[in-house]
């Protein structure tokens, strides 16, 4: 498998942030780690080793990066504004220096990401993707919450309504967003097991949010046995890559 190792200072953060890339070719993949996790937490958890078929065959290309989850929203010991603040970031890192570098890499200017993530990964893959549906054509959200109040409670401000999807996403009325959103790819998959009822909850509010908007979406409600955990989330994802890629 070809893997590259990326490391650079960012002007959108004022640190070091580091990325992986896995593959030679294949759809772009970018994958964000769970609450406070880092660019090689995919490897370190063998995720990557589940998607190692699709990766060697060239069916999809990884990129997995670093969170900034414990400056930002899993802060509790600054205000929430200023959570918010740190959120937008690590935004404008995504979009302005990610992308731009997954899209070099894929020699492909215009190609549009496939996004994804488990826990709080599946939290930022689906804000990320209904915030920038032109960016991102695919979200794969497995056992998240969509949704701030977890971590901030009743609290709203303008950067906790725009980054959480269950508020915003039902609030959207321009007409060539949503267009471009029914036509995107759109899977939330969670557990009935242990530790997910907060999931479940955000998953089928889901659910019906994107049903009321005409939004196809394949919602995946597996059993009981099926915990908010690695070796479940191992399972998953590499089953929705086989499906779609």
């Amino acid at each position: 498998m070809h893997i590259e190792h990326h490391k650079w200072y960012s002007p959108s953060l004022y640190k070091e942030m580091e990325l992986k890339i896995y593959g030679h070719y294949g759809k772009p993949i970018l994958i964000f780690p769970t609450q406070g996790g880092s660019f090689h937490e995919a490897e370190d958890y063998y995720l990557i080793d589940a998607l190692k078929l699709f990766i060697n065959e060239g069916r999809i290309k990884v990129f997995t990066v670093d969170s900034v989850d414990h400056d930002a929203w899993a802060n509790e010991g600054v205000a929430v504004h200023h959570r918010g603040n740190r959120h937008e970031q690590y935004n404008s890192y995504i979009l302005n220096e990610v992308i731009p570098l997954i899209r070099n890499h894929c020699n492909n200017p215009d190609i549009q990401v496939a996004v994804t993530g488990c826990s709080m990964g599946a939290y930022h893959a689906a804000n990320f993707f209904f915030r920038h549906p032109f960016v991102f054509d695919t979200v794969i959200a497995i056992s998240g919450i969509y949704d701030l109040k977890l971590f901030i409670g009743d609290y709203v401000d303008d950067y906790v309504y725009f980054n959480s999807p269950l508020r915003f996403v039902r609030e959207l009325t321009d007409e060539n967003i949503l267009n471009k959103l029914r036509q995107n790819t759109l899977v939330f998959a969670v557990g009935r097991g242990a530790w997910e009822e907060e999931m479940i909850a955000d998953t089928e509010e889901m659910r019906q949010l994107l049903a009321g908007k005409d939004i196809p979406a394949w919602i995946d409600v597996w059993g009981n046995d099926v915990d908010h955990d690695w070796p479940w989330w191992r399972v998953m994802l590499p089953y929705f890559v086989e499906k779609l890629f």
